[in-house]
């Protein structure tokens, strides 16, 4: 991990200023480490699981030989050295200081006991506290680096105590929690773009930094975007879904030959349940949480996961530009949480610092420039610049303050067991607003596509055509629900305006064409703002727009916003609320996506709102069907230019003669279903992507439930909501309802 420092010195006064204020850091730093093992057994502490992991022991007694060996015995004078065979024992690779015990036999020292250790931890720290408070100016920048070393010994600490654990059969926990954070899902990574050009990397300023990060010096950047999150796991489970471990041309040659050696078929620590995928962790045991970062990932897993997703890993300088300016703070050790947790709802670059380290495209080589610092000191660094890939970021296990957006850490391509996880880019510009891809489209195709029953989202049936054809849709002869719906709020807008309170606010949500909207604020002008939602920015202008044109007593504030996600309305958008989300539009909705966006709806209008909602009814199959299938093909035509889109957006080869449209009623889930049924075995390719389909295999492109009015009322009661009035159509029956809170 890291690199020792080269000697940078700042001038006299300042280093013994800085020599005599470090009692205080070093106690904190000191007492961490034995903080952290305070709950260890003995046993714990002595045994190591593997060659690159190290015993408890061994960490606190190396950390502790450093001040002894690089400070107290060429600084105090008089020093008494508390054992000589600690220069062997704990020597980790200093050539220049003599032969050291062997790595992999570490965890054979039954001797030195714990509790000799800890003496010599007293021993030592008692001697220091007396350098310190000498202060002698030539030793600050040891005090300095020996803190930073000890606090990388810190996070090995966990790693290696975890990895330790995970060998027992008893899976013990080395922090129990009753229950972990599950966390929100983070929805869909987006995407940030940077435009590169030359820049700055390596450290700057008279803090702290190890050697390796610099010298600062000059990289040109083509322009690239990055991922505002890490992957997660419910991502990662679907690239094992897809048979990303068994799929030799997603890996890089000595990555594949790895998987074939030892069996790899999950990240580390992974392993199938009776009821789905456990990892340990080091509270134990546990279900894979699908919205925290995946972890414990090889940089070659971390390559072939971003090979399959359409990407790449970000260089070390790419990711060093986009985070210079952000705060280095994050989910850290100091939050308890020991192990990486779901991203935040918040806009930007999310998670960079904190949860896990992540994997960099680039080797760990000597920045343009740098030397190692003489002596024995300088051969942490200079010498390991061969053979391991760069890390950045920190994670769950690095103390608060450790890091910096210049700190590189370093690892082999194989390695696994520490906290290792994903942040996937992509080259060039942002993509233009008009005419070009959603920028979460490939990562929806991939993930869709690779799953056991195939699925497309069915929000992008929208492009340009696939808006035309739904418009010809609506007026066709089979297609009932449009006209149904407009017949009905034409017929009965004036009783539903009726239980509009005077200067009342009507949240539209998804304001679209504002047809069925015009209805009820003809018939309702007590009304005193309108407030629509809408996703799309340029469509939510234009409406607004109109209306405020056509409206001019009604105040309008529109919010950009995707309506299943809105937290809180324009300031203008008073009391009473009137909810209006027309056009069977939630028959989209699962019904336990139904019961959530009612339930954010309930949050969002408030307390005495209510909520006008149009509901397509159960009604007969051969009329159902019909709707979604009609004689002249449009619908078909709808749902096959979403593989028109996709070989237009996403660089595909679908061929559209080897898929067939298909809708079916499924009475059991209450709902149509649009299909794509592939005609023949086949192989498509998009985003950089191989799909596989047999004759007959399906991709299901889109849900329509139906309700019944009992069942609807169940759903809205379960989130907080009653059913007080509804107006229903003459068959094909069609209602809108009134919620009220």
């Amino acid at each position: 991990m890291a690199s020792f420092e080269k000697a940078r010195l700042a001038p006299a006064p300042a280093r013994a200023a800085r020599a005599r204020s470090a009692g205080g850091p070093y106690r904190k730093v000191r007492e961490a480490s034995v903080a952290l093992s305070a709950h260890l057994s003995a046993e714990d502490q002595g045994a190591q699981s593997m060659p690159d992991a190290s015993p408890v022991k061994w960490h606190l007694a190396h950390t502790t030989w450093f001040f002894e060996t690089f400070l107290l015995v060429p600084h105090l004078p008089g020093y008494r050295i508390f054992d000589p065979a600690f220069a062997y024992l704990f020597n980790s690779y200093y050539e220049a200081l003599g032969p050291r015990q062997p790595r992999p036999q570490r965890g054979l020292l039954t001797r030195p006991s714990l509790a000799q250790v800890l003496a010599y931890r007293a021993h030592v720290d008692e001697a220091m506290g007396r350098l310190l408070a000498a202060a002698p100016e030539a030793i600050a920048e040891l005090v300095e680096l020996g803190l930073a070393h000890e606090e990388q010994h810190q996070e090995l600490i966990l790693m290696d105590v975890l990895h330790l654990f995970a060998q027992s059969p008893l899976k013990p926990a080395y922090a129990p929690a009753p229950a972990l954070p599950v966390g929100r899902d983070p929805g869909p990574a987006a995407e940030i773009a940077f435009d590169g050009g030359l820049v700055e990397i390596g450290h700057a300023g008279e803090g702290f930094a190890f050697d390796n990060e610099g010298p600062r010096h000059k990289v040109y950047l083509e322009p690239y975007r990055l991922a505002d999150r890490l992957v997660t796991n419910g991502e990662w489970l679907a690239f094992i879904a897809d048979g990303g471990y068994r799929r030799p041309e997603l890996w890089l040659s000595e990555g594949w030959a790895r998987v074939q050696a030892e069996g790899w078929e999950a990240p580390l620590y992974w392993e199938r349940g009776e009821r789905g995928w456990l990892a340990m962790t080091l509270q134990g045991r546990r279900a894979i949480a699908p919205h925290a970062p995946v972890t414990h990932v090889s940089f070659y897993e971390a390559d072939a996961y971003a090979t399959w997703a359409g990407a790449r890993l970000p260089t070390e300088a790419e990711w060093e530009h986009a985070a210079q300016d952000l705060p280095t703070s994050g989910n850290m050790r100091e939050q308890l949480q020991y192990g990486p947790a779901a991203a935040r709802s918040t806009p930007g670059l999310r998670q960079m610092f904190g949860d896990v380290w992540e994997w960099t495209r680039s080797a760990y080589s000597p920045y343009p420039g740098f030397h190692p610092a003489a002596g024995a000191v300088g051969e942490y660094n200079g010498k390991f610049m061969i053979g391991q890939m760069v890390l950045r970021g920190g994670c769950c296990a690095t103390p608060a303050g450790h890091v910096r957006a210049s700190y590189r850490n370093f690892f082999y391509p194989h390695q696994r067991w520490m906290f290792s996880g994903v942040r996937l880019a992509w080259d060039g510009p942002p993509r233009p607003a008009d005419g070009a891809a959603d920028p979460g489209f490939a990562r929806d195709v991939a993930e869709g596509l690779s799953r056991p029953q195939k699925t497309l989202p069915a929000k992008y049936f929208y492009d340009a055509e696939g808006s035309r054809l739904f418009e010809a849709i609506t007026e066709l002869p089979e297609y009932y629900p449009t006209r149904t719906e407009l017949a009905l709020m034409q017929a009965k807008a004036g009783e539903m305006a009726s239980v509009i309170p005077d200067g009342a606010t009507l949240v539209e949500f998804g304001s679209g064409a504002s047809t069925k909207t015009r209805l009820l604020l003809d018939a309702a002008p007590q009304l005193a703002t309108y407030a629509p939602i809408d996703i799309s920015s340029s469509a939510l202008e234009a409406a607004a727009a109109a209306i405020g044109r056509d409206y001019p007593g009604l105040k309008v504030a529109p919010l950009a916003e995707d309506f299943t996600k809105a937290l809180a309305l324009p300031p203008e958008a008073g009391h009473p609320r009137i909810g209006f989300f027309p056009g069977s539009t939630i028959g989209n909705f699962t019904p336990a996506e139904v019961e959530r966006f009612l339930s954010g709806a309930r949050r969002l209008l408030g307390e005495d709102a209510a909520f006008l909602v149009g509901i397509d009814l159960v009604k007969d199959e051969a009329t159902l069907v019909a709707a979604y299938d009609d004689a002249q093909g449009v619908t078909a035509a709808f749902n096959l230019n979403l593989l028109t889109r996709i070989n237009r957006e996403l660089e595909g080869d679908f061929d559209l003669s080897g898929f067939q449209h298909r809708a079916v009623w499924n009475a059991a889930e209450s709902r149509m279903e649009m299909h794509l049924v592939s005609v023949r075995d086949q192989v498509a390719r998009a985003a950089g992507r191989s799909f596989r389909f047999a004759a007959g295999e399906t991709i299901h492109t889109e849900n329509s439930y139906k309700f019944t009015l009992e069942g609807f009322a169940r759903l809205a009661a379960a989130a907080g909501w009653k059913l007080e009035r509804r107006w229903e159509s003459a068959a094909p029956s069609f209602a809108v309802v009134l919620l009220s809170a």
